[in-house]
């Protein structure tokens, strides 16, 4: 299920094990917290955490043995694993006999950011899965006129959207932000000005935006963001790097021969901002792509071999954007 989901799934009852899974540290921390506030009492004495990195061969009979205690004076009694990732191995010799047959007074959650090897947990009997995966813009748009609008504040759905994409979508980073508006303005209506004056743009986006004004070639913008990100996000390295893949993939958006479903997939993009690319591209010119990201790759080369400085390497970068000739 995915993280919206769960608090119907915890009205309806609890689960024995669930696996909070995914990318988003905010929806894993947020999925602990409602599980344990439904189910769980006296914390003290019904509640046990481990690491999961410590668990493995015979170390799991303590995460069994904390499984099967009875809770006391309560109902359930709650175990955590964090970052839990058994073998195969493991999960057949010593977890499969407890998953399989379950304590029904226990409840296990697992708690993981993804992405490392190990058994699929998943697929396995009693293990309800919990998609803790970073939400797309327009459900994060939502989360936060939903929660201004509890809090007795209006804001506009343009509003909302613009906090989800400076935030790229982090929850994490989207709850501090709504948090700090809600602080700032109790009543009435938080504005899109605002929102542009108070948010701090992260700084995957400040680069997408300083990439889009090299494009543009929007010199005054992008000195002001470029000035922006080596004082808070990065150094000139960071940028350049920015600049190349940018140009590298609108060069790969011109000259690519398949559909735009494949380039999306090609450049792990949505298929509009695919299109998007693509347009970008032909508004530059192949010659012009090539040469840029033939001269950023050289800059950037140049700073790992020792040759420039980094600040002389940016400097040469933005020469041959805004005023080489290609």
């Amino acid at each position: 299920m995915k993280y919206t989901e769960l608090k119907k799934s915890i009205s309806e009852g609890a689960q024995s094990i669930y696996l909070l899974e995914g990318d988003d540290a905010y929806f894993r921390m947020k999925g602990e917290e409602q599980i344990k506030d439904a189910f769980l009492q006296m914390p003290e004495l019904n509640f046990t955490a481990f690491d999961g990195e410590s668990l493995k061969g015979n170390a799991l009979s303590e995460l069994v043995a904390a499984l099967k205690n009875y809770p006391f004076m309560a109902e359930k009694r709650i175990v955590k694993v964090t970052e839990f990732y058994p073998s195969e191995s493991d999960y057949e010799n010593k977890l499969k006999s407890v998953f399989e047959d379950f304590p029904p007074s226990a409840i296990l959650i697992i708690v993981n950011s993804g992405g490392k090897k190990g058994v699929d947990l998943k697929r396995k009997r009693a293990v309800t899965f919990v998609d803790c995966s970073k939400s797309d813009a327009e459900t994060v748009a939502k989360w936060v006129y939903i929660t201004v609008r509890r809090a007795g504040v209006n804001i506009s759905a343009a509003a909302c959207e613009k906090i989800a994409e400076y935030c790229v979508s982090d929850m994490a980073r989207v709850s501090v932000e709504v948090k700090k508006l809600l602080d700032y303005k109790t009543t009435g209506e938080i504005t899109l000005e605002e929102v542009e004056e108070l948010v701090y743009k992260d700084a995957d986006y400040k680069l997408y935006e300083l990439t889009h004004a090299a494009g543009r070639r929007d010199f005054t913008r992008y000195c002001v963001i470029a000035d922006e990100l080596k004082t808070k996000a990065g150094d000139e390295a960071y940028i350049l790097n920015g600049l190349f893949n940018y140009f590298k993939n609108l060069l790969t958006s011109l000259t690519f021969n398949g559909s735009v479903a494949e380039l999306a997939a090609l450049l792990k993009v949505k298929e509009f901002a695919a299109k998007k690319n693509a347009e970008a591209a032909r508004g530059i010119g192949e010659r012009k792509l090539r040469y840029l990201t033939e001269r950023l790759y050289n800059c950037i080369s140049d700073i790992k071999c020792g040759k420039i400085t980094p600040q002389n390497s940016l400097a040469v970068a933005e020469n041959c954007i805004f005023f080489g000739q290609g």
